[in-house]
C-alpha cells in the first residue's frame, strides 16, 4: 500500500503539472490546490483513487468553450465581450453551475468556479455534474434593452452546448431574474422548445421554484447552525458579520434574523455599514434591490443606530459569527487574525473561495469552526436540482416542502463532511471533509464508468 506521504508527493507533482499546463490562472490554482492537498489520506486508504489517471482526469474539464460575444448599445455601437462555458465533470448528472457575468471574469475564474461546483454538487447527493459559465460582461448601468440584447447574443452560441439532461446553467452574479428570462426567451425562440429544465432560477410564474432566490443564503445560515450545535450551541442571541449586499447576503441576514441571531453588518465596494440594532431587512431591500444603490443610503436613512465606514474591512467588526457573502478571497490572513483577536467562533462561506488559504488555515489553528463554500453555500444549487425536478415532472412545490428539502439537505451535508473528517483522522475539519466526500462520490462514479 502507498504511504499517505508517498501519495502526498504525487499530488504535489500533479499541483505542479497543472500550474504548468495552465499558466495565468491563479484562481483555478488556488482551488485545485485547496482540494488536493487534503486528499493524500483517501487515496493512500483506497489503492483504486491511485489508479493512474483518475485525479488527472478530474482536474482537466471535459469541455471548455469560449467564444465572442457581440451587441450592440443603445447609441448603436457594436460591443464585442467574451463567453464562456467550461463543462468540467459530468460523472454524476449533468453539468450544473451558473453564469457569472462580471469583468473580472477570465477562463481561470470559470474553472476555478466550474471545479468547486464538482464537489459542492456532488455534496447535494442530487446526481448534477459540475460545470460554471458566464462573461466578461458587466449588466451595471446598462440598459434593459442592452442587457437583453447581450444576453440574446450569449444564447446564440451558448444554446449548442446545453440542454436539460447535457448541462443546466443557473444565475451568479450579475446574472438574476431579468438576464435569465432574455437568456430562456432566446433559447425557447432558437429552439422552438419549452425545455424548463434547461435553466434554473426562472421566474415563479414559467417554471421557477419557489424559495430558489433564498437558498444560497438560507443554506449557509443552516451550515453554520449545524457548525455551532456541535460546539453545543445555537444561533439565538449570537452577533453576526456579513459581507456584500446581493442576494446571498440579504437571505443570509434573514434566516439569522429568523433564528435569532444579530446580523449587524452588510458591506459592498464602497464600504461597509454597521448596524448596532440589526440590519433592517426592508430597508436593504429597498435601496439595493429596488432602487440598486449603495449601502451607504442605508446608514444616512436608517438613523442613529447604523454607521457607514468607506472602505475599510467588515471583518473588523467584532462577532460571533462571520459569513462572507459577497466574493473570492475577501477574507485575508490579517482580517482572520482580527476576527479571531475578537472572539469569533464560526466562519461560513456564503460566497465561492471568499476565504484565502492563509486565512483559514490560521482559523482552523485558532479552533474557530469553518464552513467551506463547497458545503456552506451548496443551497442554491441544491434547489436548482429541486427546481429541475419540478420542471421535469411539470409541476411546483410549495415553499414549505422546498424550504424543508433544503433543511434536510444542509444537514445531510453537514452530517457528511463531519463523518468524513473523523474518518480520516481530521476532526472537526470541514475543508476536509468536504473535500474527501465529493471526491469519493465523483471518483467511484468515474471509476465504473471506465476511461472517458
Amino acid at each position: 500500500m502507498t504511504t499517505r506521504s508517498e501519495t502526498q508527493t504525487t499530488l504535489d507533482h500533479l499541483l505542479t503539472e497543472i500550474e504548468h499546463r495552465n499558466p495565468a490562472q491563479p484562481e483555478f490554482h488556488q482551488a485545485a490546490h485547496e482540494v488536493l492537498e487534503t486528499l493524500a489520506p483517501v487515496v493512500a486508504a483506497r489503492p483504486e483513487y491511485a489508479e493512474p489517471g483518475l485525479i488527472e482526469r478530474l482536474v482537466e474539464p471535459e469541455r471548455q468553450v469560449i467564444f465572442r460575444v457581440p451587441w450592440q448599445d443603445d447609441q448603436g455601437r457594436v460591443r464585442v465581450n467574451r463567453g464562456f462555458r467550461v463543462e468540467f465533470n459530468s460523472a454524476l448528472g449533468p453539468y450544473k453551475g451558473g453564469l457569472r457575468f462580471h469583468p473580472s471574469v477570465n477562463l481561470g475564474v470559470i474553472k476555478f468556479l466550474g471545479f468547486e461546483q464538482i464537489f459542492k454538487n456532488a455534496l447535494t447527493g442530487l446526481g448534477i455534474g459540475g460545470g460554471k459559465g458566464g462573461s466578461d460582461f458587466d449588466p451595471h448601468g446598462r440598459s434593459d434593452a442592452e442587457v437583453m440584447r447581450f444576453c440574446q447574443s450569449f444564447m446564440t452560441e451558448l444554446y449548442r452546448h446545453i440542454g436539460e439532461h447535457t448541462d443546466v446553467p443557473a444565475g451568479d452574479i450579475g446574472v438574476g431574474g431579468r438576464e435569465i428570462g432574455y437568456l430562456f426567451g432566446q433559447y425557447r425562440r432558437i429552439t422552438n422548445r419549452w425545455e424548463a429544465g434547461v435553466l434554473t432560477g426562472k421566474g415563479r410564474g414559467w417554471g421557477g421554484s419557489l424559495i430558489r432566490p433564498e437558498a444560497t443564503g438560507y443554506g449557509n445560515v443552516l451550515f453554520a447552525a449545524a457548525m455551532m450545535r456541535e460546539r453545543g450551541e445555537d444561533l439565538e442571541g449570537q452577533t453576526a458579520v456579513v459581507s456584500g449586499s446581493g442576494n446571498v447576503a440579504i437571505y443570509t441576514i434573514e434566516k439569522l434574523t429568523a433564528l435569532g441571531a444579530n446580523a449587524v453588518t452588510c458591506s459592498d465596494s464602497s464600504g461597509y455599514v454597521v448596524d448596532e440594532k440589526g440590519i433592517d431587512l426592508d430597508l436593504l431591500k429597498q435601496i439595493k434591490e429596488v432602487e440598486c444603490g449603495r449601502v451607504d443610503a442605508y446608514a444616512e436613512r436608517r438613523g442613529a443606530s447604523a454607521r457607514f465606514v468607506p472602505g475599510g474591512s467588515v471583518w473588523d467588526v467584532p462577532a460571533d459569527l462571520a459569513l462572507p457573502s459577497a466574493t473570492q478571497n475577501e477574507l485575508d490572513e490579517n482580517a482572520a487574525a482580527t476576527l479571531i483577536r475578537n472572539g469569533v467562533k464560526a466562519v461560513s462561506e456564503g460566497a465561492n473561495m471568499p476565504t484565502t488559504p492563509e486565512a483559514v488555515h490560521l482559523l482552523q489553528q485558532a479552533g474557530v469552526a469553518f464552513g467551506p463554500g463547497k458545503a456552506a453555500n451548496a443551497g442554491g444549487v441544491a434547489v436548482s436540482a429541486l427546481e429541475m425536478a419540478q420542471n421535469h415532472a411539470r409541476t411546483s412545490w410549495t415553499a414549505a416542502r422546498v424550504e424543508e428539502e433544503l433543511a434536510d439537505i444542509m444537514t445531510s451535508i453537514h452530517t457528511t463532511c463531519h463523518e468524513t473528517a473523523e474518518r480520516y483522522g481530521a476532526p472537526g475539519d470541514y475543508v476536509t471533509g468536504a473535500n474527501i466526500a465529493g471526491f469519493e462520490r465523483v471518483a467511484d462514479a468515474m471509476l465504473a464508468q471506465g476511461v472517458i
